[in-house]
Formats: structure tokens, sequence, C-alpha cells
């Protein structure tokens, strides 16, 4: 049960190119099959992502994704949901649940 006092962090955005704030977002993408893909799928798929990133611009920013049997949960930074819609329509790589970060806890939280 969160509370106030209790070591959880409260979330700060980041400052993106130009100075634009950028907030943390994890994306839920259902890819049938999505943990049996080759090393040279999951190449073309990064290659497109990137691709239709650097078309959209500073506004967006892919850290990293976890890859699971069925699922891909993506990290991003980004001006807006708006911006993750946009990246997932162009790549057409789905996003079926996009999330903002509102708080971050670790080990350190316990204390």
């Amino acid at each position: 049960m969160p509370a106030a006092g209790l070591g959880f962090t409260g979330y700060t955005p980041h400052a993106g190119v130009g100075g634009s704030e950028m907030r943390k977002f994890v994306i839920e993408r259902d890819i049938p099959g999505a943990g049996d893909l080759s090393d040279a799928e999951l190449q073309a798929i990064s290659q497109k992502s990137v691709d239709v990133l650097r078309e959209l611009g500073p506004g967006i920013q892919w850290l990293q994704s976890y890859i699971t049997g069925d699922k891909v949960y993506c990290v991003y930074l980004a001006s807006d949901e708006s911006a993750i819609q946009e990246h997932a329509k162009r790549s057409g790589i789905p996003a079926h649940r996009i999330s903002a970060v509102r708080r971050l806890i670790d080990p350190t939280t316990a204390g």
C-alpha cells in the first residue's frame, strides 16, 4: 500500500532535445509468438521502428523493450501519448496499451 514517507520516489519528466518535456511511457504490444522471433526478424522490426523514430523527430525516443512469449513491453520517452500512437501507426507495430509512468520504485525503496 503506497503511502507518503515510505520511500516511494516521485517521477520527474526528462528534458528532451530543445528543452521540451519528455515523459516515460510503458507500451504493451500483443504480438503472438514474439518470444520465438528470430534475430533477423527482431532486427528488421527494430530497424523499422528506428526509421520511423527518425521521421518523427526529437519528441519521441525508444529506450528498451522486453520480449515475452506473446507480448513486447517497450519503454519510451515521449512528449505525449499521441507521439507513441503515431509511431505505432507509421511503423505497423501495434501499441495495444500505453501507460504513462507515474512513480518509480526499486530495491532502495525498501530502505
